[in-house]
This record gives structure tokens, sequence and C-alpha cells, in this order.
């Protein structure tokens, strides 16, 4: 499955690569993190709790960031595993800072196996769009609080 999607800050792109990097904000925003802890320079072990359609369950992994080109780019990878199933993902992060004001970009594919898939095959694009849409609005926030 493509995962896409733009989000604009109104903060230059050094601000918002610092929250994108700053842990506990992340671990704060992500629907449904437990824990999001450090195992080696940017890359982290993450347990969060997710459910699509009836298919709910606590998944654990690591979430990478590789290839950091601050404050521009990116790669996040992600693996993990739950009961449910199997979450596996890259995505591409850029960040474009224009007069003042820094626009996300995500472009990226997940794959999915086990019960989560056969279930919520049909519902995984919009709950993966409301999960990034929350995710997202949610450091803008912490961004309108910190200045």
């Amino acid at each position: 499955m493509n995962v896409t999607g733009s989000y604009t800050f109104n903060a230059p792109a050094q601000q918002v690569w610092d929250l994108l990097l700053d842990t506990e904000a992340v671990a704060a925003c992500v629907p449904g993190c437990e824990s999001l802890e450090p195992i080696a320079e940017h890359k982290y072990r993450a347990a969060l709790t997710m459910g699509i359609a009836a298919v709910t369950g606590r998944y654990e992994g690591t979430v990478e960031m590789a290839d950091l080109v601050p404050p521009s780019s990116y790669r996040l990878i992600v693996q993990g595993r739950g009961k449910p199933g199997m979450v596996n993902g890259g995505t591409t992060i850029t960040l474009t800072e224009d007069d003042g004001a820094t626009t996300i970009a995500i472009d990226g594919t997940v794959q999915v196996a086990g019960t989560i898939a056969r279930v919520g095959q049909r519902l995984l694009g919009s709950v993966s769009k409301m999960m990034m849409d929350r995710f997202f609005n949610c450091l803008k926030a912490r961004l309108a609080q910190t200045g």
C-alpha cells in the first residue's frame, strides 16, 4: 500500500526538523504509542496499540531514521509484529521551506500481513491517513505551544 501526504507548518525547516527528532514529542503524538526508546543513534524500540475494524492489538518493533540530510530529508523504516499480524514500511520524509513555512511531504509504502491484513485491508488506507493527520496535527500543536 502506498502512503503519501503533505503537511505545512508555520515554522522554519530547522525548527520542524528539530521537532521530528524530539523523541518525547514524537512518542506523545503517535496515536496509540506506549513507548519509544532509543536503542542506537536514530533507531528506536517502539510499542503501540492500534485497531483497524474489529482487529485491535499491540505491536512491538523498531523505527529507524536513515539517510538523514538535515534539515531537508530522511528515510523512515518501520518494522513491527503483534498478535494481529506484522507491519513493515519505508517512507521518505522531505521538508521544504518557503517564506518561513515548511511543508513536509511523505512518500512511502507499507506492507501488512496476518489477521490485520485480511480483516482490515479495505480500511488500511483511510486508517493510515487518519493516523498521519493526527500525528502531524499534534506536532503542529506542540510547535505552536513552544513557539
